[in-house]
Parts: C-alpha cells; structure tokens; sequence
C-alpha cells in the first residue's frame, strides 16, 4: 500500500528550514484531513477513498505525523498502523508516505519515518511492514538506510499493475522466527502447540526466516541506524 514518491530532478526545491513535525493527534476529523488526502492522492500508484484515511487516522492517529511550514501548511505526511500480524508478532505498517515535490530530497521522508519508527518501538512493535514499488529507488534508499531489508516481490500489486516489494524492519532478536496462523484459525495450546510448525504459514515463515539470517549480523546496530541523522 505504502510508498514514497519518485523524486522529480526538474522541479525548483524550497528550502527545508522552519519546518516543524507534529503527531496529527485526537481529532478524528482534523482540518488536515483534507490536505493528507490531496497530497497522498497526487503521485500514489492506487487511488484512496476517505474512508481509508479514516480507517487509520481514527484508531492510530498517534502514528500519523506531519510537517508544516510557518504557515501551516501540509509539508509532508506518514500514516501508520499497529496491530498483531496474523496472531505473531505485534506488527506496525507504514501505509502512507508522501512530501510535497519542491520539498523532496532533504531529508523530511526520512525524518517522518524515524519518528513513526520510534512511535512504534515506543509501543513494543516486533517489526514495522510496507511495500513500495520496485522501480521507486528514493522510496527503497530511504527504507533500506534505516535497516528495512526486502522480504518479498509481489507481483502487480497495485491496481495500476506495478509490481512491489515488501520491506520490513526487524527491531527485535528472533522475530522472523515468531510463528504466525492463518486468519480462521486461533494460536494452537496444549499438545498442539509441542509442534510450533503446525498451522504455520509455511511461505511465510520461510521468508522470516530467510530476512533473519540477514540481519543476525547486523542487529546489534539496529537503533544506531535508527537515531542516525540524514
């Protein structure tokens, strides 16, 4: 769903100063509401309706933060969400990412990211998800600085037919292993669970497992590259 917008080398850059980043806070129909749906709508490979937004901003409004100028305006956005993934592990999703053009490519995407990622450890998230298209280099520079490591190509995805790739960041020791079930079916107890590969998502599990052997070597520098500035 996620993604961050091809950077435009043509377009005149406003400078980045003065800027400042605020959570969207408690007000489900926020006055910037509107300007989150216009600049996530100009660029974003899927169209959205408002209910979508809604959907994240009324349950995670404190994993939404924006950037405004000294005016106020809407500079840049990040949505989010947290949730258990599939009955494992506590799973934050980044579903939205967007600057305006003129302000891209000074570091605000990924100031937005480190705060939402922040937000989220806050929260005890095991890992943070999203997916953005395969040819979107900005979007997989941003992501893949921070420690996301890609995890899965999804053949067209979105609706315009482009094919993604999904990112994930793990932020604990173990999590690809951390078992998961198919929706109709709940955690498995007693003798069941002896057997920790039964009801797993056999997929799934294989490209947990894969991403950990990644980053077992890395994973001591996981929040330096998180508190990194850039």
């Amino acid at each position: 769903m996620s993604e961050t917008h091809q950077h435009d080398a043509t377009t005149t850059k406003r400078p980045a100063g003065n800027l400042r980043y605020v959570c969207y806070g408690n007000d489900k129909e926020s006055p910037y509401l509107p300007a989150i749906k216009q600049l996530i709508s100009k660029d974003l490979s899927e169209p959205y309706s408002i209910y979508v937004y809604r959907y994240f901003l009324y349950q995670w409004s404190d994993l939404c933060f924006m950037t405004l100028d000294e005016q106020d305006n809407l500079i840049g956005v990040i949505v989010c969400k947290l949730e258990p993934h599939r009955g494992g592990p506590m799973r934050g999703y980044i579903a939205m990412l967007a600057t305006q053009q003129e302000y891209r490519g000074q570091g605000i995407a990924t100031k937005l990211v480190r705060m939402a990622v922040d937000a989220m450890i806050a929260k005890d998230a095991d890992e943070i998800a999203l997916e953005t298209e395969i040819d979107n280099i900005p979007s997989l520079r941003i992501y893949e600085r921070l420690g996301f490591i890609r995890t899965k190509r999804l053949h067209r995805y979105y609706l315009n037919g482009n094919t993604a790739y999904r990112l994930i960041l793990y932020l604990k020791p173990g999590i690809p292993y951390k078992p998961t079930y198919p929706p109709d079916y709940p955690h498995m107890e007693g003798d069941d669970a002896q057997n920790p590969a039964q009801g797993l998502l056999g997929e799934d599990l294989i490209q947990r497992q894969a991403a950990q052997l990644q980053i077992e070597e890395v994973h001591g520098q996981r929040h330096d590259l998180l508190q990194a500035s850039g």
